[in-house]
């Protein structure tokens, strides 16, 4: 077994020695990689339920949470009014648009642009301070590249800096290249910001343009993605899932949100339309009526359309429930199949034991013998609106990012990521799952669920893998015991024909974990802790999902200060309700700080008044001593580099591995 083992290790060193092929160049790299942990710990960005809100959400990734506004006033306070300073860090923010507002402002552009440069450099200095020259580097823009290395990294003992900075920076303003440089610079300044992005879920929903995010992530330099139950929905669809589909476009009705289908992903409703006029034109679709529709921009007949549409997509949504949760007994969902419980003769249906009056029981496509059946019709429609989501290119490819950045969790130094919820039984104990002949509870259920939404998408086409993952996904979206929905059923049926109130209980968790005696709420925390291998004492869960009301004087931070929810409601639907229009967290090498933003009014509006969002911010835990790369998972694995490293110093030396050069 030992000599196993060592050839194992020394097929290793020779693969290592391609990469370091002398003792020199391994040498080189111990030493930088000692450099980096040293250095302080860099700052992570966190944001949730963002929601479609494409707008809002990429001026707070652009303004980092107010961190730029921060460093532009600690390296400008002193030669900048407030106002120059806002409106210098909206140059950053929106370089090539806030140009083109105040060039025309300038009566000397060339001195303007040399003082503009000179303090974008001085931000972009302070900003790569945490960071090593080699990291820096390699997010140079290439067109940029020697000239920032050189200015960034100049040593002034034996430079004048007027004269040096001046000589290289009117060489740029004569060729005319002022302009590139200073979007460069602020975009360099925006990565160096923000080390990390961990989005806790739910990058789509009733906002319009979802894609615009994905898009923004899909470029930003260090992402991850905790998954989302409106994500999972729309993975669903992506991978050939009809209920997912229709539950997608479902959704999208609601809020009159065809810009996310039709402008952003290229899918035509045009069939359903066609048939909804068709078959529904008579029918009563008065609860179908689309919400948050904007006064004036759309017509009645064009709001009628709309309805038709939405109670056409809704009763195939409830036939294609039926048959899944039919073929998926281990869902636990056999009385969701609500479509099949109706009595069609007194119109009433019978939900949890209790008789209720059904407010709508016009069905022209139900057959009370067979209610969950199909028409030809309706199969037509699914098919060709399937094969619109599996053909849309753009989402196929934001779909395999969110799979390739994504997961149902995360574990990142010493912090538990996830968007729903842990599930645990009535007694606070984690809830047990029956899957296909196995029992699942805690983390072992959340790995199982994450490798079902994965054979959703990845397994052979055609196969009952790849059918019982998709069928999966949907769960996901709204099972009573998905990690990632957190409620015990999604009550859209009974919404929408059932005459009664009917509340999405949450699961357990959420009354234990965010339960005032504190004691409860930290011992909860602290079996979630020990269950997934973190440190209780120092780690945190960071949660989204649930819309903190902090207009009725909700805290983010719960369970003494070891749960921290996000979501506050970045989503214009839930401002009125919580008060504000979201939450992001930052984690720096001077501990957590919680920013609570106000609305967005509009990107244009940023830019010509310098309108920043009104953020608050609020650090709830510095760290006793500051926090540097060693004592975080990168300096980890960082660690492990530097012991492999040696081991190739020490086979270099006794000759077991030879030197390439």
């Amino acid at each position: 077994m030992q000599k196993m083992l060592h050839t194992a290790e020394e097929k290793f060193l020779v693969q290592l020695a391609k990469e370091y092929p002398t003792l020199a160049a391994a040498s080189s790299e111990i030493i930088n990689l000692q450099a980096i942990l040293r250095l302080p710990k860099p700052t992570e960005h966190f944001m949730s339920d963002l929601h479609g809100e494409s707008d809002a959400f990429t001026h707070i990734l652009g303004n980092a949470s107010g961190v730029i506004k921060e460093k532009v006033d600690r390296v400008l306070a002193g030669e900048m009014s407030d106002a120059e300073r806002a409106e210098f860090a909206t140059l950053i923010y929106y370089p090539a648009q806030k140009l083109a507002q105040l060039k025309p402002r300038q009566s000397d552009l060339g001195a303007w642009y040399r003082k503009t440069l000179y303090r974008l450099i001085d931000v972009c200095r302070m900003m790569s301070s945490k960071y090593t020259r080699s990291f820096v580097r390699k997010r140079l823009p290439g067109d940029f590249a020697y000239i920032l290395d050189e200015l960034l990294h100049a040593h002034f003992e034996d430079h004048d800096k007027e004269f040096y900075y001046g000589r290289i920076l009117d060489s740029i303003i004569d060729i005319g290249r002022a302009d590139d440089f200073i979007t460069a610079l602020a975009q360099l300044i925006q990565r160096l910001a923000v080390y990390r992005l961990h989005i806790v879920g739910d990058i789509f929903d009733r906002g319009p343009r979802p894609d615009i995010i994905l898009d923004e992530l899909m470029r930003h330099h260090s992402v991850d993605v905790q998954w989302g139950n409106h994500d999972v929905q729309w993975m669903g669809a992506a991978a050939g899932s009809t209920v997912c589909v229709a539950s997608v476009i479902h959704v999208t009705l609601s809020y009159n949100n065809l810009e996310t289908l039709e402008d952003g992903y290229g899918i035509s409703l045009r069939p359903l339309s066609q048939y909804a006029e068709e078959v529904y034109r008579d029918t009563d679709v008065s609860g179908f009526w689309p919400k948050l529709v904007e006064e004036g921009e759309y017509t009645p007949a064009d709001l009628a359309r709309t309805a038709r549409m939405h109670k056409a997509i809704a009763v195939m949504l409830f036939k294609l429930e039926c048959a899944l949760i039919g073929r998926n007994p281990d869902f636990g969902m056999q009385g969701r199949a609500l479509l099949e419980q109706v009595d069609f003769v007194s119109q009433t249906i019978v939900i949890d034991g209790v008789e209720y009056h059904m407010k709508d029981c016009d069905f022209p496509t139900v057959d009370p013998a067979r209610p969950a059946a199909l028409t030809p019709g309706e199969r037509d429609v699914l098919d060709k609106l399937c094969q619109s989501f599996m053909q849309s290119e753009k989402l196929a490819r934001h779909v395999r990012f969110l799979y390739a950045k994504g997961s149902v969790y995360r574990i990142e130094n010493n912090n538990l990521l996830f968007h729903g919820a842990v599930p645990l039984d009535e007694n606070g104990e984690f809830a047990r799952v029956e899957y296909g002949g196995e029992t699942f509870s805690g983390r072992a259920w959340m790995d199982k669920c994450e490798r079902m939404a994965r054979q959703g998408y990845f397994a052979p086409v055609g196969s009952d893998a790849r059918r019982r993952g998709r069928d999966f996904l949907y769960y996901l979206w709204c099972g009573p015991l998905s990690p990632i929905f957190g409620r015990d059923r999604m009550a859209s049926f009974e919404h929408l024909f059932v005459d009664g109130e009917f509340p999405e209980r949450k699961n357990p968790y959420y009354a234990y974990i965010e339960n005032e005696d504190e004691a409860v709420a930290r011992g909860t925390a602290r079996r979630i802790f020990a269950e997934f291998g973190l440190d209780f004492e120092t780690g945190h869960i960071v949660n989204g999902h649930i819309p903190v009301r902090a207009a009725s004087g909700e805290q983010p931070v719960k369970a003494g200060g070891k749960l921290i929810v996000i979501d506050g409601g970045f989503c214009k639907a839930y401002h009125q309700r919580t008060g504000i229009a979201g939450y992001t967290l930052v984690s720096s090498s001077r501990g957590l700080s919680l920013r609570s933003h106000g609305p967005f009014e509009s990107t244009q509006k940023a830019i010509l008044d310098n309108l920043d969002i009104l953020s608050t911010k609020d650090v709830f835990e510095p760290s006793g001593k500051r926090v540097y790369v060693e004592d975080t998972d990168e300096g980890a694995r960082l660690k492990d580099q530097i012991a492999d490293l040696k081991k190739l110093l020490a086979a270099y030396a006794d000759g077991s591995v030879k030197e390439q050069a």
